[in-house]
């Protein structure tokens, strides 16, 4: 057999499934900031042997998505709101300062290729529909590719390796508070065209603009998550002689 079909499947390629996978999980919020990962029960849930499991793991642990702590267990990654919004301020002077530089570095055909790359963004359904606005990482993110075309060595290290994947994470949540999605595709749009026209101040301000705006979703997302949490009713202890559920009885049943 030959082509595509006659290469074997490397173990390499399932542990960049799994990372990708367990990493989408943790972007839409099925995996939420600090909640405990269980290698037995994600492996079940994946159908996957926990050697290449745990090598994905050990490889989001390196992108600070995940994090180990010594007799307890490996956690998702979440800020503090103090650490929060420090990172998002660090992140607005930065990228602003990127953008400001990738006016003068990026080549016409980046610049076409990232005006390209926002054409297919506004393709999604979901910014469509303005529930969400998700960017697949590294080439396909406009932001990376901005930073990158600063070519500046230090902010792309900052940027596209220190930070870069757990502040997808905050991205992706701001833009799925309602109307957040095509303000911020409206945004990129004028960036761009900032870009193009080889403005470094202007370019600077409008990312500068357009990240304070994504800062200012994820804080009041961050409050009313706050809110709900005070505001949660108690957890209620079954009464005495309380008639059982079926999954109740089935459980104990499996211990007899």
């Amino acid at each position: 057999m030959n082509g595509i079909l006659s290469n074997k499947v490397s173990a390499q390629s399932l542990v960049d499934a799994l990372a990708e996978r367990i990493e989408a999980a943790i972007m839409s919020g099925d995996l939420q900031p600090g909640s405990k990962i269980s290698e037995q029960a994600l492996a079940a849930s994946l159908g996957v042997s926990r050697g290449p499991l745990r090598e994905a793991i050990r490889r989001l642990e390196g992108r600070k998505l995940l994090q180990r702590t010594p007799n307890i267990g490996v956690r998702v990654a979440s800020l503090s709101p103090s650490d929060l919004y420090e990172v998002l301020q660090v992140r607005e002077a930065l990228e602003g300062m990127a953008c400001g530089l990738a006016a003068q570095h990026m080549t016409d055909d980046e610049l076409e290729a990232l005006s390209e790359l926002l054409d297919q963004h506004q393709q999604q359904k979901s910014v469509q529909e303005g529930t969400g606005y998700y960017q697949e990482s590294k080439d396909f993110d406009f932001h990376f590719r901005i930073v990158k075309g600063s070519r500046n060595a230090r902010l792309v290290q900052m940027l596209c390796e220190d930070l870069y994947y757990l502040l997808r994470v905050y991205r992706y949540k701001s833009s799925t508070k309602p109307g957040r999605a095509k303000q911020a595709l409206r945004e990129h749009k004028d960036i761009v065209a900032a870009l193009m026209r080889r403005d470094p101040v202007e370019a600077e301000r409008k990312m500068r603009l357009h990240i304070s705006n994504a800062r200012q979703y994820v804080e009041e997302q961050m409050r009313e998550a706050a809110a709900r949490q005070e505001v949660a009713p108690p957890v209620r202890k079954p009464k005495a002689g309380a008639a059982w559920t079926g999954k109740s009885k089935a459980a104990v049943q499996s211990r007899r």
